[in-house]
């Protein structure tokens, strides 16, 4: 199956900007909450800079992949891309819908799928890249 795209390292880039760009705007949108204010005074007297670091790692693995989907060679973009999805699909995943004992925001449930089944279909694309 020939893909309407040729170029799998532009396909996976843009994925992972539109990944980017749903995680964003799901942290613009959860603002909006009227709790928020709570919520963040909360987490700025009970999470320590440690898991702030933490946090800041786990979302730059998407950042990284828009740069280094379009730069890497193909064995190992795809071993990477293998990777970061997962970990990625977790992180939106686990601290937001699971931690929050189910009282998170249909807006926040709506990206979050969003940004899962995209990060699903890198898996697959990048599982199937074809040897060049």
């Amino acid at each position: 199956m020939k893909s309407l795209i040729s170029n799998e390292k532009v396909v996976l880039s843009t994925l992972w900007v539109f990944v980017l760009m749903n995680m964003i705007y799901a942290d613009i949108l959860n603002t909006l909450k009227p709790e928020y204010l709570k919520e963040l005074e909360y987490v700025g007297d009970n999470i320590s800079e440690e898991t702030v670091l933490l946090f800041a790692l786990l979302m730059e693995v998407p950042i990284a992949m828009i740069l280094l989907s379009r730069t890497l060679k193909r064995k190992c973009n795809r071993i990477l891309n293998l990777i970061a999805a997962p970990i990625s699909i977790l992180w939106v995943i686990v601290p937001s819908i699971v931690l929050n004992e189910g009282n998170t925001s249909l807006s926040y449930i709506f990206f979050a799928s969003i940004e899962t089944i995209a990060m699903l279909f890198i898996i697959w694309y990048s599982y199937r890249w074809g040897k060049e």
